[in-house]
């Protein structure tokens, strides 16, 4: 059996949402099957590249171009993207619509990103969603039949529990693209609402918008109080983990949202969005506002930095919520997909 996937996303060295379930897709599945053999696959512009990463065993190297590879019993999309119509059968993984559903994009990405994604939908005998708000999605805007669509929520990177209790201080914590969607400039609003003596922290690259937010912050009041990172190293970004009492990620629209989970996997409270699949993901964990209005997000920081035995309880029930996300199941659930579909032959 060959198993041929889209791995041009997993090399980034800044890796995004997309590129650590690309990572733990292909190197998960290698470690649990090794019975079967898998061909990681890169577009031409990242083929070369791949060379620097050592691949695991019964793993090979492909290039992918228009009909390449046709040797491969199913091809799996990672990233919604499937340009052959040669392959035996196929599987995509639609990780959100959001170019489709709001101003968040150039006109001309929003055109060629629906393109595409109307493509992957069509050529794929099978679609993994990562999350069932998600799934909607894609049957409302794609319309995709339910019966073609299995959805998998992603995993949680796992840390080794602390002995020591981590010292909290009086910080804010972001961590995502600081761009429109992402609702940052709402954030600062409703961080100028909250009692002084609390930072925060901005962790992330500059994404669609990003210029507005950052004049945003500039004309704040508080913008002393404001801290914009950038992109942080894995190791940076633990430190701010451990060190944050609070984690405020207000998006507008995620199709998962897995900085909710890493925080909540860290002892985090977190307050999130009340719209798209951040409630699915959050379940009871979070306190979860309406990303559009300022005063419910400043309102909730607020509840949250008052009430440190509100702190401790998110905290808790979020250590409980984000264990049940494991990158093992995501991985075990998409070969049941697997052979759910060969065994249709």
């Amino acid at each position: 059996m060959k198993i041929a996937l889209d791995a041009s996303y997993s090399l980034d060295a800044n890796l995004t949402g997309v590129g650590v379930y690309s990572r733990e897709v292909l190197y998960g599945l290698a470690r649990a099957h090794p019975e079967a053999g898998f061909l990681f696959c890169y577009r031409p512009h990242r083929y070369l590249r791949s060379f620097s990463t050592p691949l695991p065993a019964a793993c090979h190297r492909r290039l992918l171009w228009k009909e390449w590879p046709r040797s491969a019993d199913l091809f799996h999309g990672l990233n919604q993207r499937i340009h052959s119509t040669h392959h035996r059968r196929t599987v995509s993984t639609f990780h959100d619509l959001f170019v489709m559903t709001g101003e968040y994009s150039t006109p001309e990405f929003r055109e060629r990103f629906t393109a595409q994604a109307r493509t992957a939908a069509e050529r794929s005998d099978l679609i993994i969603t990562v999350s069932h708000f998600t799934a909607g999605q894609v049957e409302a805007l794609l319309h995709i039949e339910p019966s073609r669509i299995r959805a998998i929520p992603h995993g949680v990177r796992r840390v080794s529990p602390n002995p020591t209790p981590p010292q909290r201080e009086q910080m804010i914590l972001f961590v995502g693209a600081i761009q429109r969607r992402k609702n940052v400039a709402r954030l600062v609003e409703a961080f100028e609402q909250v009692a002084d003596g609390w930072t925060l922290v901005l962790a992330g690259s500059a994404g669609f918008g990003a210029e507005e937010v950052l004049q945003r912050i500039e004309a704040s009041p508080r913008k002393r109080a404001i801290q914009v990172l950038g992109y942080v190293s894995d190791a940076v970004l633990e430190d701010l983990y451990h060190r944050a009492s609070i984690f405020a990620f207000p998006s507008l629209d995620e199709g998962f949202g897995m900085p909710v989970l890493d925080a909540m996997a860290r002892g985090l409270p977190v307050l999130t969005s009340n719209r798209s699949a951040l409630p699915e993901v959050a379940g009871d964990a979070a306190w979860l506002v309406n990303p559009a209005d300022t005063a419910a997000i400043a309102q909730g920081l607020n509840r949250l930095m008052e009430d440190r035995a509100l702190r401790e309880s998110l905290a808790q029930r979020g250590l409980v919520r984000s264990s049940g996300f494991t990158w093992e199941r995501t991985v075990e659930e998409t070969w049941k997909v697997y052979r759910e579909l060969l065994d249709r032959f």
